[in-house]
């Protein structure tokens, strides 16, 4: 990441109350498989507020997400590092070495040590953790230029002894005498060696996140070719975006000990007859989440400059966008871990003062082909709205032509806590390129939580 700095059931029910209600209206996805190109769009009024800052990307980068860094920003914005105020990122699988990572990343990009930072967790909206501090920071006067992101190594996470085996361990340590030690030793069974092996799974559930995912498609009768769908979708608009130079965001990076990468390299798209052989991942085996369309685990890293409009323009940067209301949300993890951006979505939204028919460009974390799907059922729902929202109507149906129109979590892949900032820039570029005002980025996280964000484009 310094790099980045300085460049649930064996059988699927057959019904459930949920099924029973969006059975009925099955989602395809197929006729509207690639986005149309988005129409320019007419101004509409600036969210800004009075007596309040207005705070702005400057721009953002982030390594190529790799299958299982601030340099790159310093590189690409020039910005000098004795202007940075603070530094914050976001991760979720510590290194105990390294448990304030934004801190020692910041060391090892050549910050200077009087430059304060810390480290956020907030499972897969821990990136936009980060930014959203940057704002409050920045809004309350604080500071002015903060750096915010994240980093996920997934290849080489933790991975932990027994707790017979770490007691012993600790116990060992204690030992002041042979005969203690002996003692100890004698107590030990090669069971104990059996390691812990991390899992994406709710400690307060004990579920996983696939296996979530898969109950959440059935209760939202959400097919398995409606998923294969979906996610063939993303690899193909992740291709041809990559293949047209418009993942701008994207810095070069050494691998240690191998080459340097310069893409994302999961993204593969394939067949729906290729992807229909492949049998369940989580519920077997009549599940439908399988691993082509699942989010796949990935290393990567992103780092966004954040500043106050005024300190900006005084360094004589032309930024990117405006960051306006953001909001967190949570609800029940058992049966509603994924549906943070169903939550979030009219939140935001009532907050600026918006409407659907106002975003001109959606980006939405994809953790699985059914958790999105699912969510565009229960946001086009009167039903879920009156019985599980407190909303009289439905939030309304997303527009997949303004949709993750470059690929997604599903094909450009996850790290967990560097996604957060992918969306924020993916909805600004986009803005600029297609002449849209306001963007929309969501996300679901584990713990049932979720967070929304306007973006506004910043005045070419």
């Amino acid at each position: 990441m310094t790099s980045i700095l300085t460049y649930t059931l064996k059988n699927l029910p057959s019904t459930s109350k949920w099924a029973l209600k969006f059975s009925v209206r099955p989602l395809s996805c197929s006729s509207q498989l690639l986005a149309a190109p988005a129409a320019q769009t007419k101004s509409k009024k600036t969210l800004a507020k009075p007596n309040i800052r207005n705070i702005v990307v400057v721009d953002g980068v982030r390594i190529p997400f790799l299958l299982s860094g601030t340099s790159g920003l310093l590189q690409r914005t020039s910005v000098p590092k004795d202007v940075v105020d603070y530094i914050i990122f976001g991760t979720v699988i510590q290194e105990v070495k390294t448990s304030n990572v934004a801190r020692e990343a910041a060391l090892g990009a050549g910050f200077s040590d009087k430059t304060p930072a810390h480290t956020v967790t907030m499972a897969c909206i821990s990136s936009n953790q980060a930014m959203t501090t940057a704002v409050g920071l920045i809004a309350s006067g604080q500071y002015d230029v903060v750096v915010a992101g994240g980093v996920e190594l997934m290849s080489d996470v933790p991975i932990r002894h027994s707790r017979k085996m770490r007691k012993m361990m600790l116990d060992l340590n204690k030992a002041k005498t042979m005969g203690q030690r002996l003692s100890l030793l004698s107590k030990f069974r090669l069971n104990f060696l059996s390691p812990e092996l991390p899992a994406v799974a709710e400690f307060s559930t004990s579920e996983t996140m696939g296996h979530s995912a898969d109950r959440l498609a059935a209760a939202f009768a959400v097919s398995r070719l409606e998923q294969d769908e979906y996610a063939l979708r993303s690899h193909s608009l992740a291709k041809k975006a990559q293949d047209e130079g418009l993942l701008s965001d994207v810095v070069p990076f050494k691998v240690p000990g191998k080459e340097t990468v310069t893409k994302d390299n999961g993204i593969r798209p394939s067949s729906l007859e290729q992807m229909a052989k492949l049998k369940p991942a989580f519920i077997k085996p009549y599940g439908t989440v399988t691993a082509a369309n699942s989010s796949f685990l990935t290393d990567g890293a992103s780092a966004m400059l954040i500043m106050a409009e005024d300190k900006a323009l005084a360094l004589g940067y032309k930024p990117k966008a405006y960051l306006r209301d953001f909001v967190y949300v949570s609800q029940d993890p058992k049966d509603q871990l994924l549906l943070g951006p169903t939550y979030a979505t009219p939140k935001v939204l009532e907050k600026a003062g918006l409407t659907m028919n106002d975003i001109d460009v959606f980006e939405f974390h994809e953790a699985f082909s059914g958790q999105i799907l699912a969510n565009f059922k229960a946001m086009d729902s009167d039903w879920f709205a009156q019985n599980y929202m407190g909303r009289k109507t439905k939030v309304g149906l997303l527009p997949l032509e303004k949709f993750n129109i470059w690929g997604g979590s599903l094909s450009l892949g996850h790290p967990f806590g560097a996604t957060g900032c992918r969306l924020v820039m993916a909805a600004a570029n986009r803005l600029r390129k297609d002449g849209g005002q306001y963007g929309l980025v969501a996300a679901c996280a584990a713990g049932g939580q979720g967070h929304a964000m306007i973006v506004e484009a910043y005045p070419k």
